[in-house]
């Protein structure tokens, strides 16, 4: 079975291709992405007319692309996998409706999927995939999530942000120190020239005794401190930029091993954009090593929005039978879609 896969739900248009056979975990055939960051920068931050119309040029140049890499054709595609929710909407239907197209137009499936899914089953395209049961940190863009993930579908939220989110945190606290866009990014490579320890930040939540989060304190913490600094921003911008960092990881890491105490599961899974921090993973290899927990992460390059997540959460879906694709051409999308609706069928 050869699925194809669309990624459109925000500023990368991402398309792959996977093979699946029996029950054996689908392989990545070929995969393509181009990023809009290049034309969002001027703006500091993601443009959504913009990023529709981006889409629109990019999806089937892509799809050509993914098919030459993999010695494929249209007609060998046996079905259309695409992100349906959530996302911005504009971004979103450009992806659903190409998706439905080419499956109008070659008499093939479609099927819309998750975007969190795609990236909480990402670690299934690396070298080394997990095997269920596990933890699972969600760490992409405006969600923050442990969850116990117990098979494909099988997913129960132990912790969710009740605010800003670890990325969002990021984000802001880049722009509040005047680095560029997409902020996250920017603070982590400013932070390897700071100290960590330099500014007392707040680590919300870290004793709650629960685990959800909650990053809009440290955000306004920071934009406390550099306002106080004034004048003297630009001498200690690094060790801003480290501490805070230091801060959200901290959180990061100490919920994720609380969750894995609490579960009794030995597997941890890291999946989406921030998953990529180095210093994150630097800390959750460490305490994962010393607990005797085994820790897995989607290849670097696959951290952010692509199409192999879309293709390989279509595939993994078919295979476990909980989803048929379907000939119904006629599409919506969910720009808000909880993760925990899938259990539902909602």
């Amino acid at each position: 079975m050869l699925v194809l896969g669309i990624e459109s739900s925000c500023d990368e248009t991402g398309v792959a291709l996977v093979r699946a056979e029996g029950q054996a975990v689908p392989q990545l055939l070929s995969h393509a992405l181009h990023s809009q960051i290049a034309m969002h920068q001027a703006y500091g931050g993601v443009v959504p007319e913009l990023a529709s119309r981006d889409h629109i040029r990019r999806v089937l140049p892509l799809t050509t692309q993914v098919l030459a890499e993999a010695g494929q054709t249209l007609g060998d595609i046996d079905v259309v996998s695409y992100t349906r929710g959530p996302g911005l909407a504009g971004a979103l239907l450009v992806g659903s409706g190409v998706a439905c197209a080419l499956g109008a137009a070659l008499g093939r499936p479609v099927l819309g999927l998750h975007h969190l899914e795609g990236h909480l089953l990402s670690p299934f395209l690396s070298a080394d995939p997990p095997e269920f049961p596990f933890v699972a940190l969600l760490v992409s863009g405006g969600h923050t999530q442990l969850m116990r993930v117990t098979g494909v579908g099988q997913y129960s939220i132990l912790g969710e942000t009740i605010d800003d989110a670890a990325g969002e945190a990021f984000d802001k606290s880049a722009k509040m120190l005047g680095l560029g866009y997409p902020g996250g990014p920017a603070l982590a490579k400013l932070a390897e020239q700071g100290d960590g320890a330099a500014f007392k930040l707040p680590r919300p939540l870290l004793h709650s005794h629960n685990l959800d989060f909650s990053f809009a304190g440290l955000k306004t913490a920071v934009m406390t401190q550099a306002q106080k600094l004034g004048d003297q921003l630009d001498a200690r911008r690094a060790d801003l930029a480290a501490s805070t960092q230091a801060a959200i990881v901290e959180v990061l890491l100490k919920k994720s091993m609380a969750a894995l105490k609490e579960t009794g599961l030995r597997r941890l899974v890291v999946a989406g954009g921030v998953g990529a921090n180095h210093m994150l993973r630097s800390q959750l290899n460490a305490a994962c090593a010393k607990a005797g927990v085994r820790v897995h992460y989607p290849e670097l390059h696959l951290c952010t929005d692509n199409g192999a997540m879309i293709a390989m959460a279509g595939a993994m879906r078919l295979q476990a039978g909980l989803q048929e694709a379907s000939f119904d051409y006629a599409f919506d999308v969910k720009p808000r879609w909880p993760l925990d609706a899938l259990a539902s069928g909602s």
